[in-house]
């Protein structure tokens, strides 16, 4: 007989799980392991919502292990740290990103390149070391080996900078990588959603020219008064393609939607790169021709290491970056969710954790 989850463990915890795939996410009791001599324990104040998370709990990758507890944008207050842990302290405030265990004796986890160990153990609905199901953070409770363990400083508005644990270090990490985090490049953003929305933030902080491309005429007025980019390109205007015809540097294109890239190649310069970081269901086309025809790259990136991810945040602290969010109470998870599946939200759900999961609790 399998344990139930709350018995797996020794520490009781409480969360928001999905059962099936409806997606329906509800009250749930299960429990986390105890602290080990290299674990941080921390409450969970407050979790962003991706959009893997709508894909997770609907089964659309086809993976998903129910019960399923979400949520990879984790940030709290650390309660308890193993006599081993030299990081952080009681007190501290901390976040837990996309990934929580790895190898550590590969290349890449010598790397300081954890997510992409091919042993990489996700935060939630994964299996970790001792066999068990990973539970996300949309709970109250939180606990991970102190190399997963992400320091906020004072300074960062908790809320508004859990985001930036994923779509944060997935635009922070091909600027860098890839050579476009340099002043004076020309950086395109394609999609000003969650991730597109602080790509914008972190290009211009970078000291880049920055244009947000995108099919949505509308969003004209947010990308450039709000967010301060320098132009703003729709990709359905033939003229407007033409026009800026190999001027970019390089183009991070965060659409998860099935589109054509051959426009984006062509908006490119010599040696200009186009980096896929969204994830759609069925695979690009890829025109050869044009690449071949300037030495172009199409490349791909997904999150980021500790380390890096570690950067990013003081660099976000440094600059002011936070993204742009809508805070709810656990309550409104299942609205939330709809909305997110519409596209409707500025521009990441961020769940309120601390003040709304302990009122519905036990």
């Amino acid at each position: 007989m399998e344990k139930a989850p709350e018995e797996q463990h020794p520490v009781k915890a409480f969360g928001w799980a999905a059962r099936d795939s409806s997606g329906l996410l509800s009250p749930f009791k299960f429990s986390r392991r105890a602290t080990g001599d290299k674990d941080v324990r921390f409450k969970v104040l407050y979790c962003g919502i991706c959009h893997s998370d709508l894909h997770k709990i609907k089964n659309e990758w086809g993976s998903s292990k129910y019960p399923l507890v979400p949520g990879h944008e984790i940030v709290g207050e650390v309660t308890e740290v193993g006599n081993e842990v030299k990081k952080v302290k009681v007190g501290d405030k901390v976040g837990v990103g996309c990934v929580v265990g790895a190898c550590h004796s590969c290349e890449n986890c010598n790397n300081d390149l954890e997510i992409y160990c091919p042993q990489t153990i996700l935060t939630y609905d994964h299996i970790y070391h001792d066999g068990t199901i990973t539970y996300g953070g949309y709970s109250d409770t939180m606990v991970a080996n102190e190399r997963y363990i992400i320091r906020f400083p004072e300074n960062l508005p908790l809320d508004a900078s859990a985001p930036l644990l994923c779509a944060g270090i997935t635009l922070y990490s091909p600027l860098k990588y890839y050579g476009l985090a340099e002043p004076g490049k020309h950086i395109g953003i394609v999609g000003l959603g969650g991730l597109g929305h602080v790509g914008v933030k972190f290009a211009k902080a970078f000291g880049a020219k920055v244009t947000v491309i995108s099919t949505s005429a509308n969003k004209k007025d947010e990308a450039l008064g709000h967010l301060g980019a320098d132009s703003f390109l729709n990709s359905r205007d033939q003229e407007q393609l033409q026009a800026a015809q190999g001027t970019f540097d390089g183009i991070l294109d965060t659409v998860s939607a099935v589109h054509s890239i051959q426009p984006l190649i062509g908006l490119l310069k010599s040696h200009g790169k186009l980096v896929m970081l969204g994830a759609p269901e069925k695979p690009l086309e890829l025109p050869v021709f044009p690449l071949l025809m300037g030495r172009k790259m199409v490349a791909g990136s997904a999150t980021g290491g500790l380390k890096e991810t570690q950067e990013m945040i003081d660099f976000a602290a440094k600059h002011n970056i936070t993204a742009d969010i809508e805070l709810i109470p656990i309550d409104y998870l299942n609205k939330a969710m709809e909305r997110l599946a519409k596209g409707d939200v500025r521009y990441r759900f961020v769940i309120d954790i601390g003040n709304s999961l302990a009122s519905t609790n036990h």
